[in-house]
């Protein structure tokens, strides 16, 4: 009779252990690069499916044809704070999926800030035109072994540039895409 309540009592709190909710890291810092750019993020847990990731790093643009000398490069720097709802996390952990490095399907509000403090190009005394971007994406991340992972996300939204510190008359305000592909390490 013992043996049937302590294996009882066993599977039951084996079920409760496995009823906790899923929750993102407290906080996870990383690496990542795609095909314009390299970040450096952090993401900082504020409740069970939420977290605040920051992130500085260079985005880059190319250019050339027939009116240039090359093909030019440029790398200017970016700040970046988007708070990202992980909305899939329970589910991932009833499928036995992981959700470690917070791995999952998210919705964000991607806010970014490219200061013209200085570039980094092939071209001498190029400048770019300082700009905030807010884009509501929705994206995925997912781990490739213990601590690479890889990231994509699509979005569209505004941007407005801040013309006139740079000179132009007015400034001027458009519409943004956010469309990424990330591969990171994470530490």
């Amino acid at each position: 009779m013992k043996k049937i309540t302590l294996t009882l009592i066993f599977c039951a709190l084996t079920l409760i252990a496995k009823s906790q909710t899923a929750s993102v890291e407290n906080s996870t810092f990383g690496i990542q690069t795609g095909f314009l750019g390299i970040w450096a993020h952090n993401e900082a847990k504020l409740s069970n499916q939420i977290a605040l990731r920051s992130e500085l790093g260079f985005d880059s643009g190319i250019w050339g044809g027939s009116f240039y000398d090359k093909t030019g490069y440029v790398f200017a720097p970016v700040i970046t704070l988007e708070p990202r709802w992980y909305y899939n996390l329970n589910k991932r952990v009833k499928k036995d999926r992981r959700i470690d490095g917070n791995s999952g399907n998210f919705i964000s509000l991607k806010t970014s800030y490219h200061p013209d403090w200085f570039v980094i190009s092939n071209y001498d005394n190029i400048s770019i035109v300082s700009d905030i971007t807010i884009i509501p994406t929705w994206g995925i991340r997912r781990n490739i072994g213990s601590h690479f992972n890889y990231e994509t996300g699509i979005g569209i939204g505004y941007v407005y540039y801040f013309a006139k510190s740079a000179g132009y008359l007015e400034n001027k305000s458009d519409v943004a895409v956010n469309l990424h592909l990330r591969i990171g390490y994470k530490f």
